[in-house]
């Protein structure tokens, strides 16, 4: 227990050293083309300051506007898990669209995974649940983009647990496995604090290459974590990775969103 704890703390105290050199990121500018995408944990709904207010999330998402954005804890944890967020609403603001799911009658997703994308033709979905003590999932969709282009985005949430995020990111790559080869995201909040060979994410590596940089995101007043990741199976397909980091994103919840800008054209 007392390496661990070291281990955290070396992992916090490098990132409060780095933090200086990290700017405020503000949307990425797709006119040339390219994709934005991003995965955000929201917490329930539930900011910084403890009040409920699932507008704060809507009007970050506006923030970003992305082509895809993969949502974490969108839904009541327990009973009907019901969705938060105004669907609606949230269209009409952005143009995003959730990925059909099968579910509780007024859950927007999947264990708490919300798949919204804004253009394009979802071809197949797949919920997948997640080994370990909680009830986690991995949302996995293959949409044909208005461009022409295909891509497959595999939206999750890992355990607290390490042992149960090997076994997560085993499941992962199972999927991976069983499928045609095609541009692939995966993305979400990871829980994964470990850099390194200590990490759980490294078992995803055979597929998805190098991990791309470790880019703190948790907790939003402070980021010193780098618990949410986006990773492609296929390099150059992301081109630029950053978190959103804005004073509304610190604010409406306790992660802070995490956004990726695909070139499709270089892969």
């Amino acid at each position: 227990m007392t390496k661990t704890k070291g281990n955290l703390a070396r992992t916090m105290l490098a990132s409060i050293r780095n933090r200086a050199n990290r700017a405020v990121v503000r949307p990425f500018d797709a006119r040339d083309g390219s994709l934005v995408v991003a995965s955000y944990n929201v917490h329930k709904c539930v900011g910084t300051d403890g009040r409920f207010n699932p507008e704060r999330i809507i009007e970050v998402i506006s923030e970003i506007d992305p082509d895809v954005i993969a949502l974490q804890e969108a839904d009541q944890r327990f009973g009907e898990r019901s969705g938060l967020l105004d669907l609606p609403r949230l269209r009409l603001e952005t143009g995003l669209m959730p990925v059909p799911v099968l579910s509780k009658p007024k859950s927007h997703g999947w264990r708490g995974n919300v798949l919204l994308f804004k253009e394009g033709v979802v071809r197949d979905v797949h919920q997948v649940a997640l080994p370990g003590l909680e009830p986690r999932g991995a949302l996995v969709a293959e949409i044909d983009l208005a461009r022409g282009e295909g891509l497959r985005v595999i939206a999750a949430h890992l355990g607290l647990l390490r042992w149960a995020r090997r076994q997560q990111a085993d499941v992962i790559l199972d999927i991976m496995d069983g499928r045609e080869e095609r541009p692939t995201l995966l993305m979400g909040d990871f829980n994964e604090w470990r850099l390194g060979p200590g990490s759980a994410l490294t078992r995803l590596e055979s597929v998805f290459g190098p991990l791309p940089p470790a880019i703190p995101s948790f907790p939003a007043r402070l980021p010193v974590l780098s618990l949410d990741r986006i990773m492609a199976n296929r390099a150059g397909l992301i081109a630029e990775l950053a978190v959103h980091d804005t004073p509304l994103a610190r604010l409406a919840s306790d992660h802070l969103p995490l956004t990726a800008r695909l070139d499709l054209d270089g892969v």
